[in-house]
C-alpha cells in the first residue's frame, strides 16, 4: 500500500470514529508514521482528503454495488433477481471501506449538507432510482407483476436499510441481518414476482 493509500485508509478510520471535526491532520500522520508536513506532498489539506475519500468511495460503490446510472444485467428469474440483491447487500454491509463511509456520513449528515445528500443518495434515492429500474425493467419482461416500479422498489430496498444499519451499530448481529436480509428479499419476490 502506498504512503497515499495509508493516508486516506488511516483518515477513514479516523473520520469513521471521531468525526470530520474530532480529526486532525496530525492525527492522520501519527497514524500513517509520517510528520504532518509529509501529507501536504500528497493532499493539500484535510478537505482534498476527505474529498478523494469520498471519490474513491463512490467509485467503488458504483463498481461493486451499481447505481441508477449503471443497474448492469437485468436479472432473469426470481432466483437471479434475490442473488443480486443479496451479493449487493453484503457488498454494502461487508466491505471495510464502504462500511466506514457509511458510519462516517450518518455521523456527519447532520453537520454538513454535502454529507446529507450522500447519505440519501446511498441510503434512499440512489438505491431506490436503481431498484426502479430493474423492477421496471423486469416487469416489461413479465417478470414482475404490473404495479408502481417506485413504490416496490421502496418496499423492497427500505427494510434492507434498517439491517444494514443495524449491523453496523451491532456487528454481532451482521449474520442475523443478512439472514433477515434474504427472508425480506424472498418474500417480496414471492408477492409480487410472477414466476
Amino acid at each position: 500500500m502506498s504512503t497515499k493509500e495509508r493516508i486516506l485508509d488511516e483518515a477513514l478510520t479516523l473520520f469513521s470514529q471521531n468525526g470530520y471535526d474530532g480529526t486532525g491532520v496530525e492525527q492522520i500522520a501519527e497514524k500513517v508514521g509520517v510528520k504532518a508536513p509529509s501529507l501536504y506532498k500528497h493532499f493539500k489539506g484535510k478537505e482534498d482528503i476527505l474529498n478523494a475519500l469520498i471519490d474513491n468511495a463512490e467509485a467503488r460503490y458504483e463498481e461493486f454495488f451499481g447505481s441508477d446510472k449503471h443497474i448492469g444485467k437485468l436479472p432473469e428469474t426470481k432466483e437471479e433477481f434475490i442473488q443480486t440483491a443479496i451479493q449487493k447487500v453484503s457488498f454494502t454491509m461487508r466491505d471495510p471501506m464502504i462500511r466506514k463511509m457509511r458510519k462516517f456520513l450518518v455521523r456527519e449528515q447532520f453537520r454538513n449538507e454535502r454529507f446529507a445528500e450522500i447519505t440519501t443518495k446511498h441510503q434512499l434515492s440512489g438505491i431506490q432510482g436503481m431498484y426502479t429500474k430493474i423492477i421496471e425493467g423486469m416487469m416489461q419482461n413479465g417478470l414482475f407483476k404490473e404495479d408502481d416500479p417506485e413504490l416496490l422498489a421502496t418496499e423492497v430496498t427500505a427494510p434492507v436499510a434498517l439491517w444494514i444499519a443495524k449491523a453496523d451499530r451491532q456487528p454481532q448481529c451482521e449474520q442475523e441481518s443478512m439472514e433477515s436480509v434474504e427472508k425480506h428479499v424472498r418474500h417480496f419476490c414471492d408477492v409480487y414476482m410472477t414466476e
